[in-house]
């Protein structure tokens, strides 16, 4: 991936960060949204914006929904906020590694106090 690319997707989870921070008032928008990784192709065409949602999995689908039914005032808004000629159309996709970490830590944990209990 050329350095281009590398800062143009910088920027744009920067930007979408603060956007969905600041400017989206949608209750479906109910929990802890982070973006973990933008992918732009070459052409700069379209992103692939990868979110992590701290929820129940029907609410992560809902959640899901609703930011790539916003995806064209999130374009709208990084056309405004970015000095590019060309601003990428936007899709946004569940990443799941961050809820998996937290699973696979919790199961350590338990590994690790049934380790440290004394056998009789």
């Amino acid at each position: 991936m050329s350095r281009r690319l590398e800062r143009l997707n910088e920027l744009i989870r920067a930007d979408l960060s603060d956007l969905i921070l600041r400017e989206v008032r949608d209750p479906r928008l109910g929990g802890l949204i982070s973006i973990t990784r933008v992918e732009t192709t070459p052409d700069l065409y379209t992103s692939r914006i990868f979110v992590s949602i701290m929820d129940e999995p029907k609410q992560q689908e809902t959640a899901l929904r609703a930011l790539n039914s916003a995806a064209a005032f999130f374009h709208r808004e990084l056309k405004a906020r970015l000095q590019t000629r060309r601003v990428p159309f936007l899709s946004f996709q569940l990443d799941t590694s961050i809820q998996e970490g937290a699973e696979v830590l919790a199961l350590l944990d338990e590994v690790t106090r049934n380790d440290s209990k004394p056998t009789p």
